[in-house]
């Protein structure tokens, strides 16, 4: 089987650098994957003791993020790496202020690749986040006796670990990862089915990093003048579904204010078209005959500030959800006491269930159910508020996670 993983991972790096030639976020991955060594090598010394946290993208990052910057309290002069499969996740934490030392492409996993790479490190602690598992990798790394742990660990049926071929899988797990956080209690059974008993439930990082969003400045320039004293739905990561969503409520309540934070920037246009008379963000800054109170539709042309804009809502949805891109973060707009409507395609998301359960969160099949629901809500008051109350308490309740986290490692 280790014979066969090796082909997977060469087919992978030649199926990668073809489509390289056809697709720039591919090729952006393939180049960027030239200059990590050299990256990490102008970067750390023989002498730096480093904490290596891998993430596949953006959402894995943003899970893992509490957890490092909890170790870097605890490890002031460790250095920190960051690793992206994803070129998404990669361009997204690169151009921002953050902790690490150096962030870079993780190499493709072949034996070669991994062990130069690490050759130049001191690597004292490493750990991957939810369920991107590089099996050289994680054989390198215990080949060098480095703790390693996998951060919000999420297990789900339809993995590889519970097929007929997946017990090679299953053992590299058991002999190279050292403790499994589990998300949920569920995850964690199914993977102590298999053999991975070397595991705790301490639930989802996530949860650590919202709770913080309330506490800090959410002021958005102009955002008050534009919702003015009417009720306001907020577009998080729309997609298609989602806009034709935003259409369904404008056309049935000319009073609600809709704010449209698209998934690609890409999409500005095609909104524009959808709402002729919406406002882009970016003019506002520029304008000043502009009148906010009476504009309809605005529409977020900046990248940033959606978690900030989840504070002006009454209602969020949240985008990915009808279809299978995947849920965006639900959780930024539910710590506000912001009632979530999203679609249904969300396997690799528990906490959408547990919001459901709360009834703080309500997914739907169809846009037009989704639509519905949303103006239901608009013009039922006391139901509003008490969804919203409740959409606010399930992300209070929820364990500090990273802090138990942090109790564990230190204590292996």
């Amino acid at each position: 089987m280790n014979f066969l993983y090796n082909i997977f991972i060469h087919l992978l790096i030649f199926g990668m650098k073809v489509f390289s030639l056809f697709n720039d976020k591919t090729k952006k991955g393939v180049d960027g994957r030239k200059k990590s060594v050299d990256r990490i090598k102008s970067a750390f010394s023989a002498s730096d003791k480093v904490i290596w946290m891998h993430a596949a993208s953006l959402g894995e990052y943003e899970q893992g993020l509490p957890v490092l910057e909890k170790l870097k309290d605890e490890f002031p002069d460790h250095k920190i790496l960051v690793t992206f499969f994803s070129p998404s996740g990669y361009e997204n934490v690169v151009k921002k202020k953050n902790i690490a030392d150096v962030i870079c492409y993780l190499p493709f996993d072949t034996k070669r690749n991994v062990s130069e790479f690490i050759s130049h490190l001191d690597v004292e602690l490493f750990f991957t986040v939810k369920y991107d598992y590089w099996y050289n990798l994680l054989a390198e790394l215990r080949k060098d006796n480095v703790k390693t742990f996998v951060i919000s660990a999420l297990f789900y049926e339809s993995q590889s670990f519970f097929t007929s071929y997946g017990r090679w899988f299953v053992k590299q797990l058991q002999k190279d990862v050292d403790w499994f956080f589990h998300q949920t209690q569920h995850s964690y059974l199914l993977a102590k089915s298999i053999g991975l008993t070397n595991a705790s439930v301490t639930g989802d990082t996530r949860f650590d990093r919202v709770k913080h969003l309330k506490s800090r400045d959410n002021h958005v320039e102009f955002i008050k003048e534009f919702v003015s004293n009417e009720k306001a739905v907020v577009f998080g990561s729309s997609w298609q579904a989602e806009e034709k969503l935003a259409k369904l409520i404008f056309e049935k309540d000319q009073d609600v204010k809709l704010i449209i934070a698209p998934h690609d920037l890409k999409r500005v246009e095609h909104l524009k078209k959808i709402f002729p008379n919406a406002i882009l963000y970016s003019e506002l800054k520029n304008s000043e005959t502009l009148n906010l109170s009476n504009s309809p539709t605005l529409i977020i042309d900046s990248i940033g500030l959606l978690s900030k804009l989840y504070s002006y809502a009454d209602i969020a949805v949240v985008g990915g959800g009808f279809h299978d891109s995947g849920l965006h973060n639900i959780l930024e707009a539910a710590t506000f006491g912001v009632p979530v409507i999203f679609g249904n395609h969300y396997e690799k998301n528990p906490e959408a269930d547990d919001l459901i359960k709360s009834d703080g969160g309500r997914s739907f099949e169809h846009e037009n159910e989704a639509a519905e629901f949303a103006l239901f809500l608009l013009n039922n008051d006391e139901e509003l508020k008490s969804m919203s109350e409740k959409a606010g308490k399930f992300v209070a309740q929820q364990p500090n996670s990273s802090e138990l986290i942090l109790r564990k490692i230190l204590s292996l």
